[in-house]
């Protein structure tokens, strides 16, 4: 980290930062574990032109997860930018590898953020699925913010970037005929929005915390599509969650169809090593 940022945020703080220690944050922000004379602190920084915004977001995200007094979130202490360089500073947490116990604690807590309810699907704000835009209009009806809001932008995006074909590309009207009869009786949830085996971590205490979210209200099997994505969630996880929030025999199928969400963010971040599981899913539901 550059040490006029480091001093501007010793004088943000009102503290002396003693030293600062690169540590592993992600692929998008670079992270440091700063200490001070009385604690440490987490600080993610990035020169990107979109970072303010996307750390704001993040403040946002996180904050909105606490309001719903379910699990616990890292305190938020500072966000700005200085000399071309974006910033977010957090509380830092010691964290441990997770016990079986400890995911049985995370899927319940889980269970009752999804519980959290609102009268539509979206968010109050846009914000960041990674480093790319994530739309979150207002819409009634999940099909339509589904498709609208997550599906569409992310394959004309793929399209632009040489990613998949136009012909590949469902119509609007048959991606609403194949989905309306799954995706009937929805009703929206909060959601953590990127629940992969990174975005959560045990506190040294047993104490589950999610981090990074891309939250909105929508269906709460998006999460749980994410969770089984790339797995690293124990079964005790699942066991405590569909305790409160079961499946029924449509679960798979949209399970499957809420991966094509984060298959096609993967492949427009990362290229065509993804492009055979978008392909599989876009055939199997929309041909």
């Amino acid at each position: 980290m550059q040490q006029v940022l480091i001093q501007h945020i010793s004088n943000l703080l009102g503290t002396q930062i003693l030293d600062t220690t690169p540590v592993s944050g992600g692929d998008i922000s670079q992270a440091y574990r700063i200490d001070t004379n009385d604690k440490a602190y987490f600080v993610k920084t990035n020169p990107g032109h979109s970072a303010f915004s996307m750390f704001e977001a993040e403040k946002k995200g996180l904050e909105a997860i606490l309001s719903s007094n379910t699990i616990a979130v890292p305190e938020v202490l500072l966000t700005g930018e200085f000399q071309g360089q974006s910033f977010l500073v957090m509380e830092m947490l010691e964290h441990r590898r997770a016990t079986p116990d400890d995911y049985e604690k995370l899927g319940y807590q889980i269970a009752q953020v999804h519980l959290v309810s609102s009268p539509r699907f979206g968010f109050d704000d846009d914000n960041y699925i990674g480093s790319l835009p994530q739309k979150n209009n207002w819409h009634n009806k999940w099909t339509d913010f589904y498709i609208h809001c997550r599906l569409v932008p992310h394959l004309e995006m793929a399209f632009s970037r040489s990613l998949i074909s136009q012909a590949e590309i469902p119509p609007a009207r048959k991606m609403e005929e194949s989905l309306e009869a799954l995706f009937e009786g929805i009703k929206p949830s909060l959601l953590h929005g990127d629940l992969w085996n990174g975005n959560y971590l045990i506190e040294k205490t047993g104490t589950p915390y999610l981090i990074d979210p891309a939250v909105y209200y929508g269906h709460s099997e998006v999460d749980i599509a994410m969770t089984k994505l790339f797995g690293g969630f124990g079964d005790s996880f699942y066991k405590a969650y569909h305790a409160i929030i079961p499946l029924d025999d449509k679960s798979h199928a949209r399970i499957e169809i809420y991966k094509l969400y984060y298959l096609l963010v993967h492949l427009n971040l990362f290229g065509r090593s993804y492009y055979p599981q978008v392909k599989r899913i876009m055939e199997t539901y929309f041909n």
